[in-house]
């Protein structure tokens, strides 16, 4: 293998375990920003989110230009920011807008940090990573779970001390449900062996028992739309209340190399008292046992030995996982290459206007 070739490998690695671009990624639950802003750090990247008067969201990289200084130590002035340090006004664009020590100063109307297009859906923030070549978003189409009124749902949130890849394998991997949630209230049912396919569908690829179905966790499916997201479907006991099967919309949100956020919409397609029945009984009853379900998943992954990845024997069940790792360090080195190319392409085209100036 070529060191050119080992080295555009490592380099597709490292941004997957960062967190590829070009996604919209919830970064925080709605009511987790107010008007006081607050400070966050997704994919690796440090941001300051905040509401204005009119409760619009808006996101900035967390560093004032001036010194460095953070953000979100500073003051919300609505649709501006301003820094503790020297009181410097910043807009939702990233554009200085006043410097209030200095009169006339040079960077007043510069922009000089990064802007985050951002969406609030479903009782969270989402935001837009973009590279160089994608600053604009893509539409944000929900799963239907999400974007539907026929469905009621409700939104938790986990930080897990593992990279995010860990808990994409997790969901990939139906069979755990059978072994580590063997005692929980939804997955004590159906067989501890299977065999496992992969197909696709019209927006990603489903992974799913060959002969089992609304036994267990017996399917899970990937999407992207805009965003990436995976879907699955529990069966419930009669006693917890009417709608017919529970499904999890989850999303995995890098934080940096060695941490993540998890983000899990409960689901159910009801209406009318049926909907008011099982909030209820949710609430009252469900959500506990769903967080005893979620804690064994993050006791399992962050105390999976060092490098986990590169110590493994895989096997026929794991097919998932493999083909969930594939596609994402595939989607990495196609980045990659089109950042390289058009970097390529901007230093000829300068060369060239450098060369035509000179003569």
């Amino acid at each position: 293998m070529s060191e050119v070739t080992t080295t555009t490998q490592s380099a597709a690695q490292a941004l997957v375990n960062r967190g590829l671009k070009n996604y919209w990624y919830p970064v925080a639950a709605s009511w987790q920003v107010n008007s006081a802003p607050i400070g966050v750090t997704r994919l690796s990247e440090n941001i300051v989110l905040w509401r204005d008067g009119k409760n619009q969201v808006h996101a900035l990289e967390d560093r004032c230009p001036h010194r460095g200084a953070r953000l979100s130590l500073g003051w919300n002035l609505g649709e501006r920011i301003a820094c503790w340090y020297h009181g410097i006004e910043i807009n939702s664009k990233g554009t200085v807008e006043k410097v209030p020590a200095v009169n006339a100063c040079p960077l007043e109307g510069k922009t000089c940090i990064k802007s985050y297009p951002v969406e609030e859906r479903n009782g969270a923030i989402f935001l837009w990573f973009g590279d160089e070549l994608h600053p604009e978003p893509t539409p944000l189409n929900l799963p239907e779970e999400m974007a539907s009124d026929e469905w009621s749902s409700f939104l938790c949130l986990s930080n897990w001390k593992c990279n995010y890849r860990y808990a994409i394998d997790n969901v990939m991997d139906p069979m755990h449900g059978a072994y580590l949630h063997a005692t929980s209230h939804s997955m004590a049912e159906g067989d501890k062996q299977a065999d496992m396919r992969v197909r696709k569908t019209d927006t990603g690829i489903m992974f799913e028992k060959v002969n089992q179905r609304d036994m267990n966790f017996d399917w899970v499916e990937l999407g992207e739309t805009g965003t990436m997201w995976l879907r699955l479907s529990i069966p419930y006991k009669k006693k917890f209340g009417p709608g017919g099967s529970f499904y999890i919309i989850g999303f995995a949100v890098p934080v940096d190399e060695e941490n993540c956020q998890v983000y899990f919409w409960r689901c159910r397609k009801v209406q009318g008292w049926q909907r008011d029945a099982w909030r209820f009984l949710y609430k009252n009853r469900l959500e506990g046992l769903h967080w005893d379900v979620l804690e064994q998943d993050r006791a399992v992954l962050e105390n999976m030995i060092p490098d986990a990845r590169n110590n493994e024997f895989l096997y026929q069940h794991d097919i998932g996982v493999t083909r969930t790792r594939r596609m994402l360090e595939q989607k990495a080195s196609a980045q990659l290459e089109a950042l390289a190319a058009h970097r390529e392409l901007s230093a000829q085209q300068k060369s060239e206007e450098t060369q035509q100036n000179n003569a």
